[in-house]
């Protein structure tokens, strides 16, 4: 990827600028602008990578210096400075000059004919692949395996129960090949849950909002109520109020690589009153009122 491009700017380009950039960016594809835009959410992330070397001056420097290879800039420079600080070989054509730099060459990319075979050969591990994996709420809550199929590879991975959303599986030696017989990189899994369900979710916790009548909110009784993983019956306390919230111990999520463990389900009342009245009804809530204010 190109950072500058990504972010429509030159590469002479200020701190100011990139940040105007970025900003401007962010906000025209952000997921909230683009809901279910798979195309804009994967543009938001390249916006964001391309800010986050951009916007780092050291970073910046790498990058210029060496591209798609910037992260590996200090093992560049460090080769770069090892090979001018051997002295030249003496008896090679042209006084050594050349073949200084070879064995430079030689060392980032591997032995070629100019080289001095695998001294000062430099390994490099290979580049990490990113994926995505998207979820639904029900299989985070217990763990199981999935197989996916990467670059022609068929890859089983454990998905542990209570995973969040955004959360990464790193698959070793899964990624490129490696420079100079150095390591595979790395298979980076982006996990993305989706929840379709009335709870919404903060952490291990779950919540939701539970209509309460109004006689039971004043008298009392018993409410059953849904769970991630069923129902559950709750007692209702005489003269509860709007916005009473209670909590159910253990009825969350599971909380990830913690077994047997689980967050809580709060559950709040929104108290509704009863409608289409019939007349006598209504006399009887004027005699209660009447009651209530003598």
């Amino acid at each position: 990827m190109d950072y500058y491009k990504i972010l429509g700017i030159d590469k002479s380009a200020s701190e100011a600028d990139i940040k105007k950039a970025y900003r401007k960016m962010a906000r025209k594809y952000h997921p909230d602008v683009n809901p279910n835009d798979k195309a804009a959410e994967q543009k938001f992330k390249e916006i964001n990578e391309a800010n986050e070397v951009l916007s780092n001056p050291e970073n910046r420097k790498k990058y210029d210096a060496y591209g798609d290879n910037w992260k590996h800039g200090d093992a560049y420079a460090n080769a770069g400075k090892q090979s001018h600080q051997r002295p030249p070989n003496q008896g090679s054509k042209g006084g050594g000059f050349d073949n200084d730099f070879s064995d430079f060459f030689g060392s980032m990319f591997g032995s070629g004919s100019g080289s001095r075979g695998s001294r000062g050969n430099v390994q490099f591990k290979g580049a990490d692949f990113h994926a995505e994996l998207t979820l639904d709420i029900k299989d985070i809550y217990t763990t199981h395996k999935q197989e996916l199929t990467v670059n022609g590879k068929n890859i089983r991975i454990t998905i542990p129960a209570g995973i969040k959303d955004g959360q990464v599986i790193k698959i070793p030696g899964y990624g490129g090949d490696g420079l100079n017989g150095g390591p595979k990189g790395d298979l980076q899994i982006q996990i993305n849950v989706e929840n379709n369900t009335k709870f919404k979710i903060d952490k291990d916790d779950l919540y939701q909002t539970v209509e309460l009548d109004l006689y039971k909110a004043v008298l009392g009784g018993e409410l059953v109520v849904d769970t991630f993983d069923g129902k559950a019956k709750l007692k209702v306390a005489p003269e509860t109020q709007n916005g009473t919230k209670v909590k159910l111990k253990g009825k969350g999520l599971p909380v990830y690589k913690s077994e047997g463990n689980f967050g809580d389900l709060y559950i709040t009342y929104n108290i509704t009153t009863p409608k289409n009245l019939t007349e006598k009804e209504k006399e009887l809530f004027t005699e209660l009122s009447k009651l209530r204010n003598s």
